[in-house]
């Protein structure tokens, strides 16, 4: 796995020395938020991960997740939107959900 990042770095590197946008990451993969949903993977692959922030608690002035809906996604463009949700899951917090999401994901990309 280790060889597959290093890879995926590489490739991002190149895009950005490229003049393409340069994405936040989280192992190896972007992450790409507009407003309360957060995009996780690389859209040319089979399947993403979309995070919806559905609730919000504040903590010390700062808005936080408090739940969190994860779908695993098909890139698809032919599939109707209901054929498009693999799986749904509701988190408490965001890092509850981002480590469903990647757990997800690897699994759905390997097969």
């Amino acid at each position: 796995m280790a060889q597959q990042e290093k890879q995926e770095k590489a490739k991002q590197e190149k895009q950005t020395k490229q003049g393409k946008q340069e994405f936040l990451t989280y192992k190896g993969k972007p992450l790409v938020r507009n407003g309360d949903t957060i995009y996780y993977g690389n859209m040319s692959d089979d399947y993403v991960i979309m995070l919806r922030i559905t609730s919000k608690k504040d903590f010390e002035g700062y808005d936080l997740a408090s739940k969190v809906t994860v779908q695993l996604l098909s890139t698809d463009p032919d599939a109707s939107a209901k054929e498009r949700v693999i799986k749904t899951s509701e988190k408490k917090g965001l890092y509850a959900a981002m480590d469903i999401a990647e757990i997800w994901l690897e699994r759905a990309l390997r097969g």
